[in-house]
């Protein structure tokens, strides 16, 4: 099996923020809701994954909330590999944490109505001490590349040992961007909301970050455009390319 179709789902600002103020507000909650109901609801949309992707920043920001792991650091050492330790659960949260860094507590998020068991994404740097803590809890785990993470490898991973044929993208905004620059998007699904906060410096739908990725412009074609319940624009593009 080669890698899922990836939708690249967010929710945004109209200033283009993904984080922000606005959230947590009357308005900006109807609009999450809409957004959920697209790729998580019973009606849904996007029904051919199990589950989305985020990257560390929004694991922290959202659900371990910045707790430190804690660690047997004289724990045996573990099996090589992959391991799973819930093969079958109906939706998943992948967390991309390379070096293996985000204090879990459990083996499963809860996101509006959806429980999702979460499955570590790591690359080789990952500890013993972290990945022993991952099967004491039961959170499952996929490495992916040895000194750095591999996209590609990571979502190929994905599809072939949960059998899913489509992946969701949920940002943050640096994880989005390094999955267009390396040509595994293939659809940008965007709920505008009818909000804005005005924060400066607040995080974007796409951000280059110099380690990793490039700013290069890159055009995408629209799709459709869908006028939601509660005022929110639902935007759905392809993606191109680089563009000169």
């Amino acid at each position: 099996m080669g890698r899922p179709r990836i939708v690249c789902h967010m929710h945004m600002s109209l200033d283009g923020k993904i984080v922000g103020d606005y959230l947590p507000t009357d308005v900006g909650m109807a609009s999450q809701r809409e957004f959920y109901a697209l790729a998580y609801g019973p009606g849904r949309h996007y029904r051919d994954h199990k589950g989305w992707l985020s990257g560390r920043i929004s694991s922290e920001d959202n659900f371990t909330h910045y707790r430190k792991p804690e660690l047997d650091e004289a724990a045996a050492p573990v099996p090589e590999g992959d391991y799973i330790a819930v093969p079958d659960a109906p939706m998943n949260y992948f967390s991309v944490d390379p070096s293996g860094q985000l204090g879990w507590e459990r083996n499963s998020i809860d996101y509006f109505d959806t429980n999702a068991h979460i499955v570590e994404i790591l690359s080789g740097r990952a500890s013993n001490a972290y990945k022993d803590l991952l099967r004491r809890l039961g959170i499952s785990y996929l490495i992916a590349g040895e000194d750095s993470l591999d996209l590609e490898e990571a979502v190929e991973k994905i599809g072939a040992t949960f059998g899913t044929e489509e992946l969701i993208l949920g940002g943050g905004g640096g994880l989005n961007w390094s999955f267009i620059r390396a040509g595994l998007c293939d659809e940008v699904s965007i709920v505008l909301t009818p909000a804005a906060d005005g924060t400066k410096g607040a995080q974007t739908l796409f951000e280059a970050d110099g380690r990793y990725t490039t700013a290069v412009p890159t055009a995408f074609g629209l799709e459709d455009v869908r006028k939601l319940h509660d005022g929110s624009l639902w935007l759905r593009y392809t993606v191109k390319g680089p563009i000169n």
